[in-house]
């Protein structure tokens, strides 16, 4: 009988070595499989290349991984909000910086689980984004040669899993765990809840349980802020 959970997220980590590439779903916190990364945190690991939308939006989860020193380099499109602490340990160079346009680096990480190599696309032409990179003319318009990118580990958030390794996203959810779930070697997911097999409808199996290699169910933490009272 196929199962795939497993019991925590600090199991889920033990693979999980120096130097390690790690893909994390998430656009800022919708989405982030923000225990996995914490648990992430606790193993210590070091030199991580971490593939992402961001840097975090705090000094939790993916913000904690580069305070505490575990990441070297970061890839993404939006690196450094005011409270990520990523700008300053950017320019103190204690991390590198691959930084890519948004709609390349979801079609650079498609690219990664299709078994293509790369494209060619006119974004960043002419611009610092194209240093180092080959480029090419079509139809009179310049184009650069952007890169597929897999990933050792991919970390992902869904609301709803199976026993298979299902998966079914809540809303904004979908965003980057979406792409990235074919694109790791290894692939683990964390959910809100975990659901008897048959229980998500096929036509709501955004991530089909071929792609995913584990699961593990996980309570949602409570709400870091609340919103203040009305009249208060």
């Amino acid at each position: 009988m196929i199962n795939k959970q497993i019991d925590s997220c600090d199991q889920a980590v033990e693979g999980v070595f120096d130097g390690a590439s790690i893909m994390l779903g998430g656009f800022g916190n919708a989405g982030m499989p923000g225990q996995l990364i914490d648990a992430l945190r606790r193993k210590a690991v070091k030199n991580l290349t971490i593939i992402s939308n961001g840097a975090g939006t705090g000094p939790f989860a993916l913000g904690a991984l580069f305070a505490e020193g575990l990441a070297r380099k970061l890839i993404a499109s939006y690196p450094a909000p005011t409270a990520s602490g990523f700008r300053d340990l950017y320019l103190k160079g204690k991390v590198e910086l691959e930084l890519v346009p948004q709609g390349s680096l979801v079609e650079r990480i498609r690219c990664g689980g299709n078994g293509l190599g790369g494209f060619y696309t006119p974004t960043g032409a002419g611009t610092e984004l194209a240093h180092g990179k080959e480029t090419r003319t079509m139809n009179g318009r310049e184009h650069v040669l952007e890169l597929a990118l897999k990933a050792d580990f991919v970390f992902l958030k869904a609301h709803l899993g199976d026993r298979f390794g299902n998966l079914s996203y809540r809303g904004t959810m979908r965003n980057f765990n979406m792409v990235m779930a074919s694109a790791g070697d290894k692939v683990f997911a964390e959910v809100d809840q975990l659901v008897p097999a048959g229980h998500i409808q096929p036509d709501n199996v955004h991530t089909p349980g071929i792609f995913v290699d584990h699961v593990i169910e996980v309570a949602r933490l409570p709400k870091l802020l609340e919103l203040p009272k009305e009249g208060s």
